[in-house]
């Protein structure tokens, strides 16, 4: 995330995955095609012209100095994002949360978008410039289409919001290097009231449009909050709380300022939590508390005024498919079925008397699956999935041609957070090298971290997941900063992870049975997404009726099923991402493979996939095409 018996051997992946594959490319193909007759149309402008290699060459370098410009000039107003990325212009600022600044926000685009096709030729540019082209102009409709359906996205959630996001981004990511960065880190505590004060008239709009968090969200979000403002300064418990115990560490470990300079900056951190974050706090948690008498149970977006319409547009820029919510809910079925079916091998294989049932019931309580909930057993399960990262490092060659240059660090979710983040996720590095990337998991229940599913998660999250995706788009060269650093495609990004979990099967990984049942049953569970989240906000299924799908069909805890269903319930559609891009990956691997025979090479195919940055999935199939074609 932002962040899964035997399988099927890799060579018998085509004929395991063909229905499903015949399915999605039957309903992605509407948008393939389209997209390919533009291509085609465009080669036909470009031949027409017949401009010279120089002149390609210098009006592709030009249009990309302006997207360079563009992501410069969006990222700036962004405060929270510069940090993100290192860039410390607006260090001491926090973000404008306001509809007037959110309007403001996409008229800067459409306004990027129209300078664009005023002042460039798209027919002379080069294929990169050209794909850059046509990414550039599906984000900005993209944006125009999120803005449209803005009261419909929960402001605060217990998966998102900057109640969370604040303490977050100042703990994990405002560095202070000198005191000048201690002065911005305060100015960002002071500047909190004001944020938060348009969270809440966000909170108050959008009630208006009857768009409230379902019931069960505001215990959660309210847990969290209190989290952040106990311990000192704000109470006498003798335990600093998460934000000022980071900033007296960072600042004490500073090897530059004065002791007068380190104890002044304290002195004003402790002023700026006890009178401006504790106070925004309060006034939130109180607006929550008014507002959750007036919350409902209803889970899904078909609530709202214009639920329908929403999901449908989110389903489509979650998938970057035509896939509607029936088909996308019957393709959940379909693979719950089959990876049944391949669970059932694995439980004979181990020797399991009983039904598939039994076998998720042995799984889910047997105590040889899980740590002691103690620091002893997060250590040591933290340590193993180190030993999982060094292990992958170590098979890459076999498997990728490119690399990233930036390390993977295994982190545990900090305590005040755990509630409400995530399973686990990861944050990407930071691109001038400063930061390296993070692989978080959430050890808050042992209970609910079997070991069986660890190195798939290592996999997924971390090598040759996520960071490796993320980590070289960063790195890439030639190509503009919004499709390095951007990427919102989330069926590329979550179907590369997905995707990621496989892959280190066809190298001999997984060697332990109940290692490869982990691998299975995340991917069940990626299954099962696509059957609950259209269960959800299409179909009427209420909180309950999706849980209890989740345990019926999978290995998993009820808690984590709980959690989970309150992860989809507040994120329409995205859940969806990960099983959709895994299929379509694997789909254009196997064409690829049949295309070319012998000639085939999965080290190149990969290279395809991850030096191009974030695409839509027609996008992906577009560029394999053309590796198919180069390689004949």
């Amino acid at each position: 995330m932002l962040s899964e018996a035997k399988h099927l051997h890799p060579r018998n992946d085509q004929r395991s995955f063909a229905p499903l594959r015949m399915t999605l490319s039957r309903i992605t193909g509407l948008r393939g095609a389209m997209a390919r007759r533009a291509w085609v149309f465009a080669m036909m402008c470009a031949t027409a012209h017949a401009y010279t290699p120089d002149e390609i060459a210098a009006e592709s370098k030009r249009a990309n100095e302006f997207f360079d410009k563009c992501w410069d000039e969006t990222v700036a107003r962004h405060p929270i994002d510069e940090s993100f990325y290192g860039i410390k212009t607006h260090y001491d600022q926090l973000e404008d949360l306001s509809d007037e600044k959110a309007a403001a926000d996409l008229e800067v685009e459409k306004r990027q978008l129209t300078d664009l096709k005023k002042n460039f030729k798209f027919d002379a540019l080069d294929a990169q410039t050209q794909l850059s082209w046509k990414i550039f102009e599906r984000e900005v409709q993209r944006a125009e289409e999120e803005f449209r359906f803005r009261n419909d996205v929960y402001v605060v959630s217990q998966m998102r919001g900057y109640h969370a996001q604040l303490p977050t981004v100042l703990i994990n990511v405002h560095k202070i290097d000198n005191v000048k960065d201690a002065e911005a880190y305060i100015a960002r505590l002071n500047a909190t009231p004001k944020m938060f004060d348009q969270m809440i008239d966000i909170l108050r709009e959008r009630e208006k449009h009857k768009v409230v968090a379902p019931r069960f969200v505001f215990p959660l979000v309210l847990e969290a909050c209190r989290k952040v403002i106990t311990g000192g300064p704000f109470d006498d418990t003798g335990k600093k709380s998460p934000l000022f115990e980071d900033f007296v560490k960072k600042v004490e470990a500073l090897k530059s300022g004065t002791e007068s300079e380190k104890e002044t900056a304290i002195a004003r951190a402790r002023d700026a939590l006890t009178k401006s974050v504790k106070p925004a706090y309060e006034k939130l948690i109180a607006f929550l508390e008014d507002q959750s008498k007036r919350a409902n149970d209803d889970a899904g977006v078909w609530k709202f005024p214009d639920g329908a319409d929403y999901y449908k547009v989110a389903l489509r820029n979650t998938t970057t498919t035509n896939l509607t919510a029936e088909e996308i809910h019957k393709l959940g079925l379909d693979e719950v079925a089959r990876i049944h079916r391949e669970m059932e091998k694995i439980k004979d294989k181990v020797g399991f008397k009983g039904d598939l049932q039994a076998f998720f019931t042995f799984m889910r309580e047997d105590r040889q699956f899980y740590l002691p909930d103690t620091d002893e057993g997060r250590a040591k399960y933290l340590h193993q999935a180190e030993q999982y990262v060094d292990e992958m490092k170590k098979r890459l060659d076999e498997m990728f041609i490119t690399k990233p240059k930036a390390d993977l660090v295994v982190k545990s979710v900090e305590k005040f957070r755990e509630s409400s983040a995530g399973a686990a996720f990861y944050q990407q590095p930071a691109p001038d090298g400063t930061r390296p990337g993070m692989f978080y998991v959430n050890l808050r229940s042992m209970q609910d971290k079997p070991t069986y599913e660890l190195e798939s998660l290592v996999h997924h999250e971390g090598i040759p997941g996520h960071h490796m995706q993320i980590a070289i788009a960063q790195e890439l060269t030639g190509i503009p900063k919004f499709r390095r650093l951007g990427g919102r495609f989330t069926a590329y990004t979550e179907g590369w992870g997905l995707y990621s979990e496989l892959t280190p099967k066809e190298i001999g990984m997984y060697q332990d049975p109940y290692s490869d049942f982990g691998r299975l049953s995340l991917e069940l569970w990626r299954a099962g997404r696509l059957v609950v989240d259209t269960g959800l906000h299409a179909k009427k299924w209420t909180r309950e009726q999706a849980i209890k799908y989740l345990e019926e069909n999978t290995p998993h805890s009820h808690s984590d099923c709980e959690d989970s269903i309150n992860r989809y319930i507040v994120m329409p559609s995205q859940a969806t991402a990960y099983k959709i891009g895994m299929m379509k990956i694997v789909d254009l691997r196997e064409k690829a493979k049949k295309s070319l025979g012998d000639k085939f090479d999965i080290r190149q195919f990969h290279d395809v996939v991850l030096t191009n940055g974030a695409v839509p999935l027609d996008v992906l199939e577009e560029l394999v095409d053309r590796w198919i074609s180069s390689k004949r």
